[in-house]
């Protein structure tokens, strides 16, 4: 729940409290922030990756203030300290971290961490703050491998500078936290406004910078945290300096590499130091932020493979992210459709059978099930007006309710159909009739998403106790619906035993979805297995690519 602001002194509800006013403020400019971002990339996604950072940010601190702080030990509820909570927001920004604006907004919050979660005894609170907010420009630029002015840098500079000179012309009555926030935010604002000045871009362009624009709004939604005044002003929207705007591509969107790239990655400060070398000279727009052995990592290059390979030799890479600058200009640029499909599905063959048939896939891992802001951004990619999500996994119906509420926030209509097997996702998406009415539509995938029952089949891990006894590691386990059904020592004779249960009920189209290691051999035994036992029944196999289940089965 967001706070009502007022007048905060420099504590954990305080930085509660700027964090929902930065997310509310980030939120009401996205698209203005969109349609100014001409540099880097004139991709129109800065403020959309500002918002999704603060996002995620924002999830992170209510969860430290959910969970029993660390300085309880009776594990009962309580109020985290200042050092826990902008640890809290600065992890949460780090690991959702998006595009090159948000990479450098979650370095800034690291670095306001690094001081004011240090908690130094005594020391004033106007004094602490521009301390932090000079760590947090100093560590910024830092991150970026070479620093452009002009950008969000400049602006994060110029409050860091604003705040300093506003604690140390206090005297001997020590500034206030909220004296130090309004002079960060003014002297941010005054840096804005030169920017089209320094970066020719964006002079051509006749805009502020994108990146910096969202900044201003995080640190006047700072100063009203601390000061319980509101900003005179949003942050500057649409054309914000006068000038024919020149709707030419700029010879950085014509010239620059084709890809981004965007990692989370485990690994120690020497191997990312010796990947920094290696992605700087694989493009360009390198940023990585982060420390204690994690870190974001974000490049703009021509050959994707190489910028992850990096990541591997340095350490573990995951949340892997690469976007085609081509086809996030052609969906900034086009027309929105009437409705779309997004769906949730582990493997590549599965998101290749989904994008056939029209649907947005969203590419799981096992043990890695994607968060609120990846399946909102599904849904925001998809360019929709109406929007049916697929979420699945049964896991996953809390985080696609989520996605689906904020995306209604937005003016899409959103409908969930609670799938929990990808084989009902193929269900519901061969009877979805985009020309149809939206009711009707979702009323006839949930139907058929309804009338399929799903099987899989996983091998035991370890022993332990299931719904059809005890089993021993290596063991082939078949589910249905959900519930272990049938602990076999093969997959063959296993997948059979799953499917004369599954077809003692009936069916009319049994479904065959093969994991990569899986080979075309079963997929014949088991056709002639249902031929043989069930003439009237038909069967279609599909392979389900790289981290798909060894063998998914759903019965019609």
């Amino acid at each position: 729940m967001a706070h009502e602001p007022g007048p905060h002194t420099l504590d954990a509800e305080a930085v509660r409290t700027w964090s929902s006013l930065a997310l509310a403020a980030l939120g009401r400019a996205r698209e203005d922030i969109d349609a100014i971002n001409v540099y880097p990339v004139a991709d129109a996604d800065t403020g959309t990756n500002l918002y999704l950072t603060a996002e995620s940010a924002d999830r992170a601190l209510t969860e430290a203030f959910a969970a029993p702080p660390a300085h309880v030990t009776d594990g009962t509820a309580g109020t985290p300290s200042l050092s826990e909570a902008v640890r809290a927001y600065a992890h949460g920004a780090l690991i959702g971290a998006r595009g090159n604006s948000g990479t450098i907004l979650a370095q800034l919050l690291r670095g306001v961490a690094d001081v004011l979660g240090a908690e130094p005894a005594g020391r004033d609170a106007g004094p602490l703050l521009a301390s932090a907010l000079s760590k947090a420009a100093e560590e910024a630029y830092e991150a970026v491998a070479h620093p452009v002015e002009g950008t969000m840098l400049t602006v994060a500079g110029a409050a860091a500078r604003a705040a300093a000179a506003a604690g140390a012309a206090a005297g001997a009555a020590a500034a206030t936290a909220a004296d130090v926030a309004r002079a960060a935010y003014e002297g941010a604002r005054a840096a804005l406004a030169e920017t089209p000045g320094q970066l020719a871009a964006l002079g051509r362009a006749g805009v502020v910078d994108a990146g910096g624009c969202g900044l201003v709004a995080v640190l006047g939604a700072l100063w009203q945290a601390l000061s319980g005044q509101e900003p005179a002003a949003e942050p500057a929207r649409g054309r914000a300096v006068p000038g024919p705007r020149d709707d030419r591509p700029c010879a950085e969107e014509l010239g620059g590499p084709a890809y981004e790239v965007v990692y989370l990655l485990e690994a120690g400060e020497e191997a990312v130091g010796e990947l920094r070398a290696t992605l700087d000279g694989l493009g360009d727009s390198l940023v990585v932020v982060g420390g204690d052995r994690l870190w974001n990592v974000h490049v703009h290059v021509d050959d994707p493979g190489a910028a992850v390979e990096a990541g591997v030799v340095a350490g573990r890479p995951y949340r892997i992210r690469i976007t085609h600058f081509g086809d996030e200009r052609r969906l900034a640029r086009a027309p929105r459709v009437q409705r779309a499909v997004v769906a949730v599905v582990q493997g590549e063959g599965l998101a290749g059978l989904c994008g056939e048939a029209g649907a947005t896939a969203v590419l799981a891992r096992p043990g890695e099930p994607p968060a609120v802001p990846v399946l909102l951004d599904a849904i925001r990619r998809a360019h929709a007006r109406e929007v049916v999500l697929l979420p699945g996994a049964a896991d996953l119906r809390a985080a696609a309710a989520a996605a689906a509420e904020q995306a209604r926030a937005d003016g899409v209509r959103v409908a969930v159909i609670p799938t929990r097997s990808a084989v009902q996702g193929l269900a519901a998406l061969a009877v979805h009739d985009p020309d149809g009415s939206f009711d009707e539509d979702v009323v006839a995938m949930t139907a058929a998403a309804g009338a399929t029952r799903y099987g899989e089949l996983a091998v035991a891990e370890r022993q332990s106790f299931t719904s059809a006894g005890i089993c021993q590691a290596g063991d082939v386990l078949g589910l249905i619906d959900g519930d272990v059904a049938v602990i076999g020592a093969g997959l063959p004779e296993t997948a059979e035993a799953v499917l004369a249960r599954m077809l003692g009920s009936g069916g009319e189209l049994v479904t065959l979805v093969l994991g990569p290691e899986v080979p075309d051999a079963l997929a014949a035994r088991l056709e002639a297995y249902v031929q043989h036992g069930h003439l009237a029944v038909d069967t279609v196999t599909y392979r389900g690519g790289r981290y798909s289940a060894p063998l998914l089965i759903g019965v019609e």
